[in-house]
């Protein structure tokens, strides 16, 4: 550690509340609380984090408590230059890139050179969204006071919208709530509730959050056996672009055990080139394995239903759940136009 980073946590530790604390996080659960008491917000999909300001001190730390600052050049200098100097904020980092939040843009963030970092600093800035105040002076921490205090103090230290910072907006009604999450228009990965009568519980899952899924149909363009047996592992997604091209967009491994030899036979008297059109499995990606190789294509006859949670990049960021086989369905129809039409409305009606 440089001399100037080890006097920059110095002055931050003045603050009283460690560099290291660990966020209070939300327990997933499948509805909205009904009972009164709660205040909901949006859950972005973003790098969620803490930042610390003492003076011209300032940092940022992941969930891990490690330091993001390096690779975010452009929020210290926001936090820099807000009116109030001293601070401890609960937050999310996001990206918007034409439009939506990219998750990859923040990935790329995460780079040893110095140089590429600043050029991606001034391409895709960062945002911060600011969903809680920990401290608003030294050594007078919030972390006891009710969460409705709390969001008082971040209100009164911001007047909500500066250079690269926001507060995020909320709502104490749940029938809005419960339109974010069923609205196509509405990016948002989901919402969280807070108690307003909740202290910060530092590492606990103390709210809760429902998580907004999506279903897609899409064409079964090929398929992975499992390690070491000739049994389906997995199906291969893909839809159509405008010009009727299949690109590879993510995968589904949720198959039961019991309908897996059928399905292996099944699968086998499809296999032929080219399976996909587009984007196959194995081309360059954050995604690509070893195995990424190791696919049977397939003629394109078979569309499922399936439930994900993410698009980054117009794939599915994890593994998706099988809800149904679509015999019904002309593989022509999956296309991207089932995706959402990602709009980062940070202020929410």
């Amino acid at each position: 550690m440089t001399l100037a980073a080890r006097k920059r946590q110095s002055g931050l530790a003045e603050l009283g509340i460690p560099l290291d604390l660990s966020p209070m996080e939300a327990k997933l659960v499948t509805e909205l609380p009904k009972d009164s008491g709660w205040q909901f917000e949006p859950k972005w999909d973003g790098f969620r984090c803490l930042a610390f300001r003492a003076g011209r001190d300032v940092e940022i730390r992941a969930k891990s408590g490690k330091s993001l600052s390096r690779f975010f050049p452009e929020v210290l200098e926001n936090l820099r230059a807000v009116s109030p100097k001293t601070f401890v904020l609960d937050g999310e980092l996001v990206i918007p890139v034409d439009g939506a939040l990219s998750f990859d843009a923040l990935q790329m963030r995460l780079h040893p050179a110095a140089s590429r970092i600043e050029k991606l600093s001034k391409a895709t800035p960062a945002t911060f969204i600011v969903f809680d105040c920990l401290l608003r002076k030294a050594r007078q921490s919030l972390l006891l006071e009710a969460f409705e205090q709390r969001r008082a103090a971040l209100e009164a230290l911001f007047d909500g919208e500066d250079a690269g910072l926001t507060i995020t907006p909320f709502t104490r009604d749940m029938r809005k709530a419960e339109k974010w999450l069923n609205d196509r228009q509405v990016s948002v990965d989901g919402v969280v509730a807070k108690r307003l009568d909740l202290a910060y519980q530092a590492g606990e899952r103390a709210m809760l959050k429902v998580k907004r899924l999506r279903t897609a149909d899409c064409v079964v363009g090929g398929f992975r056996y499992e390690t070491g047996r000739k049994l389906v592992g997995s199906l291969l997604l893909g839809l159509h672009d405008k010009d009727g091209l299949l690109h590879h967009v993510g995968f589904t491994s949720a198959l039961a055990d019991t309908e897996k030899p059928a399905l292996t036979k099944r699968l086998e008297k499809l296999v032929a080139p080219p399976g996909f059109t587009g984007d196959a499995p194995g081309g360059p990606s954050r995604w690509s394995t070893a195995r990424s190789a190791e696919w049977q294509p397939l003629r394109t006859k078979l569309v499922v239903e399936v439930r994900y949670d993410h698009v980054t990049g117009n794939r599915f960021r994890h593994g998706t759940g099988l809800v149904r086989w679509r015999p019904d369905k002309a593989p022509t129809q999956c296309t991207f136009e089932q995706l959402p039409a990602a709009v980062p409305t940070i202020g929410l009606q």
